[in-house]
């Protein structure tokens, strides 16, 4: 289900950390402040994530008539017509939005979108994808990273960044802080072979624990990056720990998730703000 007030505020946020983080790491000739092309890469991002929700929500169609009965979808309140009928008003929309930045943006923006719509065609094609959990995540991750090139490339053809190698162990930084968010909401103590968790893979600890792996990955990648100034960010892992603390001791049956939350808004926020200071006392 697309929840406005999450979606829009990471897409936001991812949009000006990312952002403001390629420019800190830029040589001092850039000069990034946000702009109109910021506001566009911002909502095409918005957007590309509706998009994917949108796909999922029919994708997923029959295993929510049996675990989710009340999606959108299934309780008849919007129809497959409907919702491909939005799908290509995203992608008018995003490709004039972008006209106006790049051409690279458009392209790059429209890959997304139609790597979300080739996954549906893979599961088709190859049903065990769609079954295997971690077999799907490693098929449909790509989307985010193709949003954060997306993003990357835009803002470097926009002649606002110098780009370097150092744009991999950024977008690495992004991955592990979204990741650590994904494995966190699948990971439960129940056990439910139908149900599509991390924690039935791994078991609840092993889940926990590559949870807890990642978010100490982004912040190890964010001190690497930034120095000192990703001391700050770093600061965040408090909230993955205590989830951990929360879930593996106390046993709260959901005791992953809100953390997950928090240190993904955190450390956005601070890397955000740890990049701004870089850009000023330049």
């Amino acid at each position: 289900m697309f929840r406005p007030q999450i979606y829009v505020t990471y897409g936001v946020l991812w949009t000006l950390t990312l952002e403001g983080s390629a420019e800190a790491l830029s040589g001092p000739a850039s000069h990034w402040t946000p702009s109109g092309a910021t506001v566009v890469r911002a909502v095409s991002v918005v957007l590309a994530l509706l998009f994917a929700r949108m796909v999922d929500e029919q994708k997923d169609l029959e295993y929510d008539r049996r675990h989710n009965p009340d999606r959108p979808l299934v309780t008849g309140a919007i129809t497959v017509a409907e919702l491909r009928g939005a799908m290509a008003l995203i992608t008018v929309l995003v490709v004039v939005l972008n006209a106006f930045v790049s051409a690279p943006s458009v392209l790059l923006i429209l890959l997304a979108l139609g790597y979300t719509l080739f996954l549906v065609a893979l599961e088709r094609w190859w049903p065990r994808i769609g079954a295997a959990l971690i077999g799907n995540l490693l098929v449909s991750y790509p989307v985010q990273l193709l949003l954060s090139v997306y993003l990357y490339v835009s803002l470097l053809t926009s002649d606002a960044i110098d780009g370097d190698g150092r744009a991999v162990p950024l977008m690495a930084m992004f991955a592990c802080a979204f990741l650590q968010f994904e494995f966190a909401r699948k990971t439960e103590w129940r056990r439910d072979p139908e149900a599509r968790l991390y924690s039935e893979v791994f078991g609840p600890r092993g889940s926990a624990a590559v949870c807890l792996a990642l978010a100490v990955g982004a912040v190890a990648l964010a001190l690497l990056l930034f120095g000192a100034r990703g001391l700050l960010p770093a600061l965040s892992i408090v909230f993955p720990a205590l989830g951990a603390w929360r879930f593996l001791v106390r046993r709260k049956p959901s005791g992953l998730m809100l953390p997950a939350m928090a240190f993904v808004l955190f450390f956005n926020l601070l890397c955000f703000y740890g990049a701004t200071a870089i850009a000023i006392g330049r």
